[in-house]
């Protein structure tokens, strides 16, 4: 096994619930629904589950292929390190990777290739820990490391790369990607305890994830 599939392996296939549902909202916001969905990164393809309401066609994309992926989806092995997927151009209407590309050793090499895959007004949707958190800051501030990249079983090495909100703006823009936005999950714990912040309290402070959303220019405005 690679060193590759074994960060795939300890990331589990799957990603929090609340992650999940931020993504359906976000995607509600922008997309009126319908064509190619494709999830890069897709582990067990649980995203599916929560969206296959909105899409005619889910194609997921990892390196391995766990139990429990959808009958009715279709699965592309790749190596997301490699800096290519074995997808063609515009292939999709909407792109999502979900809780990946921190498991990634060059996010700009990365979202180039996600930025290629929607067709000309198509989204790109990343998400990954939020850094400006205040479980995160806290963490930083007592540890000195960032609390989803603590070297703990599980974090690292499968989480390699911290990127704030500002890098993936940037990286956004840099890949060719128009009128990038942040989202939050509004969903975080409270700092150094088991619970979780009051459904009331949103933004920023109190994600423990960020969401990027991003157009590939043309189409309609």
């Amino acid at each position: 096994m690679t060193t590759t599939e074994q960060r795939a392996h300890l990331s589990e296939g799957s990603s929090h619930p609340a992650i999940y549902a931020a993504v359906v909202k976000a995607l509600r916001a922008v997309h009126s629904g319908g064509g190619t969905l494709v999830d890069v990164g897709c582990g067990s393809g649980s995203l599916w589950a929560v969206l296959r309401s909105i899409f005619d066609r889910y194609l997921g994309v990892d390196i391995v292929r766990y139990a429990g992926f959808p009958a009715d989806g279709e699965f592309v092995t790749a190596n997301l390190d490699d800096g290519t997927l074995p997808l063609a151009d515009q292939c999709a209407d909407v792109v999502v990777s979900v809780e990946t590309i921190e498991h990634l050793e060059n996010p700009r090499s990365f979202m180039r290739q996600l930025a290629r895959l929607p067709r000309p007004g198509g989204l790109v949707l990343v998400t990954t820990p939020n850094q400006l958190s205040l479980l995160s800051k806290m963490t930083l501030v007592i540890k000195n490391q960032f609390n989803a990249f603590q070297e703990a079983p599980g974090l690292y090495p499968a989480h390699l790369t911290a990127l704030l909100e500002v890098d993936l703006l940037r990286i956004a823009t840099e890949c060719g990607l128009v009128r990038p936005t942040i989202r939050y999950t509004d969903s975080g714990r409270i700092p150094f305890t088991p619970l979780h912040w009051p459904i009331w309290l949103r933004g920023r402070a109190f994600s423990d994830n960020v969401i990027l959303v991003a157009h590939k220019p043309g189409g309609p405005e």
